[in-house]
């Protein structure tokens, strides 16, 4: 059995040389940390308030958020160092530097499109009114339900999915919303969008097993190397052109999981942000003055294109009223004879505020709220028009039409590099701390026997790919499950046999995360709202 403590193959730096890659580690850490207050400190500096109240919930926030990327380290970034380190390919410490650093490019260079995906799973009132007390109830509940999961799973060494665990939270949050509020009430769970971030998580690992077992069926077949097919000796690092290999795929499903997972904790950063200080970040102060400009003249295009469907229809008069309208659709998918008057208007209506003010920058603290607001359920409205293809817009009204919505998306949903870097430290953290138990049971408690160097290296080459792909789509997938079907369908394809026992609790423990994390989200939103 391979050895997993802390010391280096032999002919490797002894402890000089991992207390130098530790030193390095906690160097990169304290820098990030440093540049994170930095950049928060500045974001922070134009903001006035007369209580404390919104800095001490901010920091709280901030601190449950990154604690669920620390735990969500345990779990999946841990996947990612598991082969080189059970094979000691690299020894634990560089492997957790190297995989962290390479979470860390993943995450800086995501698009985000991850993030804001599994927010539309939110109600729309619950974004909207994220500063209230049902806001921080929700951000609250669903992080802490996360945690909860997450740590439990951790401890009984089953890798257990973060992405699953957090889209159940934020399911268990929007029907406990719906159940407080009763049918007539507010809305609930985007089914739509949570169907289709299900199809992601399900067959995900059915695409790892299949294409690992495939995979290494064709590699034996073309690659006669006895060595490649052993499992690791004792403590002695495999040969240098599989050593190599296993890195490489040890650096692509590092950066491929921070370009994926690492999004998940900076969408819910962002609306904590949004939530205690709208000033700093409902808007995005760094467009220019001149790409304002070009925001009013797209908005009033789309105004007059969206004007061309109304048959006649004036939008609805009254306080509040074309907004409620608009958020009504939102909220039932239903179009009616005003929708489009309302939507127009509303269009209109942000064009003229943005104008008014000169840039996005220059938006004051008392309006910051409502405009962002009104741009985020004109950027809702249109995305469900454009997937019900309701109303049928001519193919030059519907690029018009888009071209808005992307330049609204491009005003609300951004993520500052400081949370990006925050997020990273947290992970590379997560990872340092808790990697072992993980490492065990993808090396030795899938299979019958132990994981081969062919087999870590297929099963992590396929889930970067899957991962990877994911990501230009914007689905999350759980590294988790990639990774841990990829090395039970390399046992299969080996014919190593699978151990029924472990394979029965990752299923078991797949089967549960949902309703679990439904469940404890769901109380704790209720017992938050009732608290709050």
């Amino acid at each position: 059995m391979p050895d997993l403590s802390l010391s280096p193959p032999p002919g490797a730096t002894s402890t000089r040389g991992r207390n130098a890659s530790l030193l390095v580690f906690l160097l990169v850490i304290g820098a990030g940390a440093v540049y994170v207050g930095m950049h928060l400190a500045d974001d922070l500096s134009p903001v006035r308030e007369h209580s404390a109240l919104p800095w001490f919930l901010l920091v709280i926030a901030l601190f449950i958020a990154l604690g669920f990327e620390f735990v969500n380290g345990f779990h999946d970034t841990a996947n990612a160092v598991a082969t080189v380190i059970y094979t000691h390919s690299l020894t634990p410490n560089l492997a957790v530097v190297w995989s962290g650093a390479w979470n860390f490019l993943g995450v800086l260079t995501s698009t985000g499109a991850v993030a804001f995906g599994i927010l539309q799973l939110l109600p729309v009132e619950l974004i909207l009114q994220v500063g209230s007390s049902a806001g921080f109830a929700m951000v609250f509940a669903l992080l802490i339900a996360a945690i909860i999961w997450n740590l439990g799973t951790w401890y009984f060494g089953l890798p257990s999915s973060s992405s699953h665990t957090l889209i159940g939270s934020i399911i268990g949050v929007g029907l406990m919303n719906q159940l407080m509020h009763g049918a007539g009430g507010t809305s609930g769970v985007d089914w739509s969008q949570a169907i289709g971030v299900g199809k992601s998580l399900l067959f995900s690992p059915v695409v790892g097993f299949l294409a690992s077992a495939l995979l290494l069926l064709v590699l034996k077949a073309l690659v006669r190397v006895p060595e490649l097919y052993a499992e690791p000796k004792s403590s002695e690092p495999p040969p240098f052109w599989i050593r190599a290999l296993l890195i490489l795929t040890c650096t692509g499903v590092s950066f491929a999981h921070g370009s994926n997972d690492g999004q998940k904790g900076m969408g819910l950063i962002m609306l904590i942000l949004i939530g205690t200080v709208p000033t700093a970040y409902a808007l995005n102060k760094t467009v220019t003055a001149s790409e304002s400009q070009t925001f009013v003249a797209v908005s009033q295009q789309a105004a007059r294109t969206l004007g061309n469907y109304t048959h006649g229809v004036a939008a609805p008069t009254g306080p509040n009223a074309v907004r409620a309208e608009v958020e009504r659709y939102i909220n039932t998918r239903t179009l009616t004879p005003q929708t489009v008057p309302a939507l127009a208007s509303l269009s209109t209506q942000v064009g003229q505020q943005v104008e008014g003010y000169g840039s996005m920058a220059a938006v004051p603290q008392s309006v910051v709220d409502n405009v962002r607001n009104n741009m985020y359920v004109i950027s809702e409205a249109i995305r469900l028009m454009e997937k019900a293809k309701q109303p049928a817009f001519a193919e030059a009204d519907a690029r018009a039409i888009h071209n808005f919505r992307s330049q609204i998306d491009h005003a609300t949903k951004f993520i500052p590099t400081w949370v990006k870097v925050a997020v990273a430290i947290a992970l590379g953290l997560g990872t340092m701390v808790g990697w072992k138990r993980i490492v065990v049971t993808v090396g030795e408690r899938i299979g019958k026997q132990h994981l081969t160097y062919g087999q870590g290296g297929c099963a992590e080459l396929v889930a970067m790919a899957t991962i990877g792909a994911a990501d230009m789509y914007g689905l999350p997938v759980s590294t988790t499950h990639v990774l841990s079907s990829g090395v039970a369908g390399t046992m299969a394809a080996n014919g190593s046999g699978l151990q029924w026992s472990t394979v029965r609790s990752l299923v078991l423990a797949w089967v549960l995360t949902l309703p679990a994390s439904i469940a404890l989200a769901g109380a704790l939103y209720w017992v938050f709202r009732h608290t709050f």
